[in-house]
Formats: structure tokens, C-alpha cells, sequence
């Protein structure tokens, strides 16, 4: 069986700068909350909260948010989003915030906050499509592909890709490995319909084993989650429970109107 098709990295990350329904979707069901830190929440609770550490105002946390789904529904680019980010900083009058002062350090806490909000909504957009029964019914297998676009590769991700590691959609790493899996991770899922010939099936050996600083091999504080993965689950328990209160044709007739994660578009062979 013939690999996937891999898109070079300039044309992925143009991909990435397009609008994703389902990405917007994600983004805009999130709840501005005001935070100190970005440890103030934890993993999958961003699924539900759109916060920047140290903004805690009402009115510069809905400016910020409406500057990032812009980026996120539009395309915007990142110098953009500083431009941005420099207007409502300025009009807000936000002081103290950690960056402020030197134009590497806006620079890093600009591309942080953009980056990570478009990465994590562009996976959870992935996320729905990629469990969309119609599409795991032939693609029922999920493989680990790690950006050659990145200039320092993160030793695990690497190896994760270069092993071509492919599993079960339902396999437990992707419950903690699926990416992005930190700050800056390029790495992405793509929906196969079996192994490929020589791929791994298998994850290393102490992939779920936590090191000495308590994270996973691979995986940077606060990011062993997969975005997105709790909505949908949380979508699925509420049609279930709801078409379980009725009678087994109405049930299933419920459950086909429910339906609401879009089927994905076509793929390349893999």
C-alpha cells in the first residue's frame, strides 16, 4: 500500500492559514475567562476558555479574543495580528504584561498567542472530521506525522514520524499524543484506511510513563490532551442520552438529525 501523500511545508502552512468552519466553530463556543497565568487552567478545560495570561480585564480579553478570530476566521497573518495586538494594547492600556518592554520579547508573546489559538482550533476542527462515523468507517486508522517545516525538531515527534506510527482511531495515545503536543508543534494526524507496509503500530515503549518533571516523553507541561476531544464527546453523551429516552425508531432517526460534525472532504490515498 503506497504512503500518504505528504504536502510540503509551504503549502501546509498556507492550509493552515485559511478559514476552517469547523475550527471557527471550536474557537467561537469558548468562554472569555480572565487569568493570572496560563497554568490557571489546565489541558482540556481550554477547549471551553478563550484566555491570554495576565489579562484579566473584561474589555481587553474581548478585544484580544475578537483579534484572534479574525486570524482564525480570515486568515489573518501574523504580522497582522501584531499590529493588532499593538492597537488594543495601546487603546487598553495593558501594562505589565510578560514581553512588554522589548520588541523580541512582543514578538515571542505575540506568536504565542496566536499560534497556539490557531494550531489548537485547527486541531479540534481535525478532530471532528477525523471522528465523523462516515469517515471512520473507512479510515479507521489514524497516523502521526511530524512537520519537516520546523527548523529544531523535537526528538519524540520525530521519531513518532519517521516510524510512520499509525493506530487505531480509539487507540489511548492520541488521548494524550494527539497533536499539537506544545508550544510551537507543527505536527498533525491524517486518516489512513490500515498500516502502511513497515509502519509502526505500536507506541514506543514508556510513552504513557510520566518523567521526573511529571509530563509524558514528548509532550510539554500542559499540553497531554487532544483539542477539541471533549466537545465532541460531550455532543455525543447528550445525543445518546437524549435518543436513549425514546422509542428505538425515533432514537435512531434522532441521532441521524444530530449528526452535527461535518463529514470530512476527500483525501489523499493512504
Amino acid at each position: 500500500m503506497a504512503d500518504p501523500v505528504r504536502l510540503d511545508p509551504a503549502r501546509l502552512e498556507a492550509a493552515l492559514a485559511l478559514p476552517f468552519a469547523q475550527a471557527v466553530d471550536f474557537f467561537r463556543k469558548k468562554l472569555d475567562l480572565p487569568t493570572e497565568t496560563w497554568q490557571d487552567i489546565w489541558q482540556a478545560a481550554h477547549d471551553r476558555a478563550f484566555v491570554v495570561a495576565g489579562a484579566t480585564a473584561a474589555d481587553l480579553l474581548a478585544d484580544l479574543r475578537a483579534a484572534v478570530d479574525k486570524a482564525i476566521a480570515t486568515g489573518t497573518t501574523l504580522e497582522q495580528f501584531r499590529r493588532d495586538f499593538r492597537e488594543i494594547v495601546a487603546r487598553r492600556g495593558w501594562t505589565g504584561w510578560t514581553g512588554e518592554g522589548s520588541r523580541a520579547g512582543e514578538a515571542w508573546r505575540t506568536r504565542v498567542i496566536y499560534e497556539t489559538n490557531l494550531r489548537t482550533s485547527y486541531a479540534a476542527g481535525r478532530w471532528a472530521q477525523l471522528t465523523d462515523p462516515a469517515l471512520l468507517n473507512v479510515r479507521p486508522y489514524w497516523r502521526y506525522i511530524h512537520s519537516d517545516s520546523v527548523l529544531n525538531p523535537r526528538p519524540h515527534h520525530k521519531r513518532w514520524g519517521d516510524m510512520r506510527l499509525t493506530l487505531p482511531h480509539d487507540h489511548p495515545f492520541w488521548r494524550t499524543h494527539y497533536p499539537p503536543n506544545g508550544w510551537g508543534c507543527r505536527c498533525r494526524v491524517q486518516a489512513v484506511r490500515a498500516p502502511a507496509d513497515g509502519a509502526a503500530t505500536a507506541p514506543p515503549d514508556g510513552w504513557a510513563d510520566p518523567t521526573a518533571n511529571g509530563t509524558l516523553p514528548g509532550i510539554d507541561k500542559g499540553w497531554a490532551y487532544a483539542p477539541g476531544a471533549t466537545v465532541a464527546d460531550e455532543l455525543r453523551q447528550l445525543v445518546d442520552g437524549k435518543a436513549a429516552t425514546l422509542p428505538p425508531p425515533l432514537g435512531d432517526t434522532y441521532r441521524e438529525s444530530m449528526r452535527t460534525l461535518p463529514r470530512a472532504p476527500d483525501l489523499p490515498e493512504g
